[in-house]
């Protein structure tokens, strides 16, 4: 067994996020990726409309086209959702409950969200967060707003840091969705998630994996994909 295989009793979706070119997308796509994720947030150097336009998006044929938005409006992000056909929403901002049962009202009952729990490096005030977030997780009227959490690196920029934040912080917790892997994920420390309790259901690499902002190294991405467990089908 290769040293850097996980356990394989496990299994994991793949998602690459901060896309911006077609040729890559397709490459992407024909290699299985679960989720494609474009970052609507124009203070991103991989800012999608600078280089797609929202048909553009519409027309690419994949079920797990996630969109990234930052302390976006409501009725933006639902705009956004319909012209592009998005699938998932991702919440990488503030974005408080109220927010996001009133997003989950107005968008497709099929789209999906995700809400982004930032890590810092203040054990007791991440641990401070992540318990108010999971005991205010709102469920009025059974709307269950919130279909995954991803944990990512705390920073300024919102997300594309590169870093890893300390992984040990979430067995503190019984996470009560599934949850993507963010922040720093690379061959070199994909086999430190054997000491996660409650394994992720999805990894999500952006900036490790990257020639430039939002040009992705293909090459690699393929090569890391094959040293993880195959997807699990059919749960998107």
């Amino acid at each position: 067994m290769n040293k850097q295989q996980i356990n394989n009793n496990v299994s994991y979706a793949l998602k690459v996020c901060g896309l911006t070119k077609p040729n890559q997308i397709q490459e992407l796509i024909d290699i299985n990726v679960d989720f494609l994720g474009f970052i609507f947030y124009e203070k991103s150097p991989r800012y999608v409309l600078n280089h797609l336009g929202l048909e553009d998006i519409a027309q690419i044929n994949h079920q797990g086209k996630v969109g990234v938005f930052v302390n976006e409006k409501v009725e933006t992000i639902v705009e956004i959702a319909e012209k592009a056909k998005l699938n998932l929403i991702q919440l990488h901002g503030d974005e408080d409950d109220h927010f996001i049962i009133e997003l989950k009202e107005q968008l497709h009952p099929d789209v999906k969200i995700i809400k982004v729990i930032r890590i810092g490096n203040d054990t007791a005030e991440n641990k401070e967060k992540i318990a108010k977030i999971f005991n205010d997780n709102p469920t009025t009227c059974n709307l269950q707003p919130i279909n995954y959490y991803l944990f990512d690196t705390d920073s300024k920029a919102f997300g594309g840091t590169g870093q890893q934040f300390d992984w040990n912080v979430l067995n503190e917790f019984e996470i009560p969705l599934p949850y993507f892997l963010s922040g720093g994920i690379s061959e070199e420390n994909i086999k430190n998630m054997e000491g996660l309790k409650q394994k992720p259901f999805a990894l999500d690499i952006n900036s490790r994996f990257e020639i430039a902002p939002g040009n992705k190294d293909v090459s690699r991405i393929k090569k890391f994909k094959t040293i993880i467990p195959k997807s699990r089908n059919g749960t998107i």
